[in-house]
């Protein structure tokens, strides 16, 4: 049976916390000490905006868990979306100084000295991947033979309702022409979780709902205080149960569904053991996605009445009118006009935001 650890933390013992939740999940049963284990952060805004990306206490807790069991070779993997700069939210985010105080380097999947891109050949039939990509599927050589510890946020999200350690795929397995596949991202997401369990001899998450994100994500949304930690070697169980606790039928999510259906993971809550604070599964925060000005116009061409318009305004250059207006949007138009004000509430009164406000690496452990 697939077990996903549940706990309640706060700001005082969230180090300790992580370290708890990850022991209950038996990551050291998951991830090898004999290969590389990869820590995959999540940068859905390079702006720091709470609960849209993988926290500087969540990085620093998994770094010191693994360090503390001897995990030597440990390395931070970060990527870009066209709309998104890792080098400005690794700074903003407070994850490289984390990564620098540790001695974990980062790497990107978007520079050649870092790594490559090759085709591969699934073992596994293929959803929807060799179909939107005839010419091969393309992955970073660096993540074969080496564990993944995903490091995700509790929040909703446009385009699959809710997004967690599933998701976070997307961007580490995908390159910068991940975007054909958002009219089939539910599928895509079950085809990377396949890829996954061929080239990763352990794959772990550890996802952060200690402030969590209610609306239209992975951006722009109302934060809200969670005071939760999840953790899992199962992917589809630990978003399945990120889904029951934010209100949602994990079964109502093609992704989970799917994953469930082909052996991927458990998505039946009543299949999968919590442990921890086993209360908190009856809880719920009653989330609701819905639609911001972006995703109203790109629902239009990726599941709307101009679906057959997809490859035109996509697939050529035509696409790069789309990713400026994506960027004078969020950075330009809904930040400064709500977000900034958004922000600063929680600088203030929350006590994540307070933490965040002046979180130093290694302070107080």
């Amino acid at each position: 049976m697939s077990k996903v650890a549940i706990i309640r933390t706060n700001t005082e013992t969230v180090q300790d916390d992580i370290k708890r939740v990850m022991e209950l999940a038996d990551f050291a049963g998951a991830l090898s000490k004999d290969t590389t284990t990869i820590l995959k952060n999540n940068i859905s805004w390079h702006l720091m905006y709470p609960s849209a990306n993988t926290t500087p206490w969540q990085l620093e807790g998994v770094i010191r868990t693994l360090q503390g069991a001897d995990y030597k070779d440990l390395v931070c993997v970060e990527n870009e979306t066209v709309v998104t700069s890792a080098s400005v939210g690794e700074m903003l985010n407070k994850q490289r100084p984390v990564c620098e105080h540790y001695d974990v380097p980062i790497k990107y999947n978007f520079k050649k000295q870092d790594m490559t891109w090759n085709r591969y050949e699934p073992k596994s039939d293929m959803l929807v991947l060799d179909e939107i990509f005839e010419k091969g599927i393309l992955i970073p050589d660096f993540f074969h033979g080496k564990n993944v510890v995903h490091l995700p946020t509790l929040k909703c999200h446009i385009y699959t309702n809710m997004t967690g350690s599933m998701k976070n795929a997307f961007g580490g397995l995908l390159n910068n022409k991940r975007h054909y596949c958002h009219s089939k991202i539910h599928e895509t997401l079950v085809d990377l979780l396949a890829i996954q369990k061929e080239i990763h001899p352990g794959i772990f998450t550890v996802t952060d709902g200690t402030t969590a994100g209610n609306g239209p994500g992975p951006r722009t949304m109302l934060p809200v205080e969670g005071n939760v930690l999840l953790a899992s070697d199962d992917c589809v169980a630990i978003d399945a149960v990120s889904a029951r606790f934010m209100g949602f039928d994990p079964m109502d999510h093609k992704f989970i569904r799917l994953a469930h259906e082909k052996g991927l993971g458990t998505g039946r809550i009543e299949e999968i053991e919590i442990v921890g604070d086993v209360d908190l599964e009856k809880e719920s925060f009653n989330f609701s996605t819905g639609d911001n000005a972006a995703s109203s116009i790109g629902k239009l061409f990726w599941f709307g009445p101009m679906r057959s318009l997809q490859k035109l305004m996509f697939h050529t250059p035509l696409v790069y009118g789309f990713i400026f207006a994506s960027a004078i949007y969020h950075d330009r138009i809904w930040y400064p006009s709500k977000g900034k004000k958004i922000v600063n509430e929680w600088l203030t009164n929350s006590p994540w935001g307070k933490l965040f406000a002046d979180y130093q690496p290694g302070k107080g452990v």
